[in-house]
């Protein structure tokens, strides 16, 4: 069964993404799929291109040609495609307001919800999704971190 991790109460969806990749495909050596809104995923391209030299991630959209699909650690897909459809199972992060199509084909999904209103309450709904499904959910609060 996906484990989920569930992070809310983010500032910056965008930047965390960047940062949680970073550290799942150097320290961890995980492939990942980022799903999300064309102008979340646009956010996250530019983060990743704003890391340093020696801390780049090679990235790719899921619309790419599969020779690159197939060698990126990291692909960008859009809401709303079947990401389970692409060969990376390890890792979905998703940063839109729906359900990832295909998530439960995945070993690991981390969900990140910001600590705007409306995300905090779309965000509340695909809890509930997972847990009516019987998924184990693991929250991380990140304004109790903060503090």
């Amino acid at each position: 069964m996906t484990e989920i991790g569930f992070h809310f109460n983010l500032p910056d969806k965008a930047n965390y993404a960047c940062r949680l990749v970073r550290k799942a495909v150097s320290v961890r050596g995980l492939r990942v799929v980022v799903v999300g809104e064309p102008q979340m995923l646009e956010a996250v391209d530019a983060a990743l291109w704003q890391l340093s030299p020696c801390d780049f991630i090679a990235h790719c959209r899921g619309d790419a040609q599969p020779h690159l699909v197939a060698r990126s650690p990291v692909i960008l897909c859009a809401e709303g495609a079947d990401a389970a459809g692409l060969a990376h199972r390890e890792m979905l992060v998703n940063l839109g307001p729906t359900v990832p199509v295909g998530f439960e084909r995945f070993e690991r999904l981390v969900d990140i919800v910001s600590n705007e209103a409306d995300d905090r309450q779309i965000g509340r709904s695909r809890w509930r999704h997972y847990a009516d499904r019987g998924y184990s959910i693991q929250p991380h609060d990140f304004a109790r971190s903060a503090s």
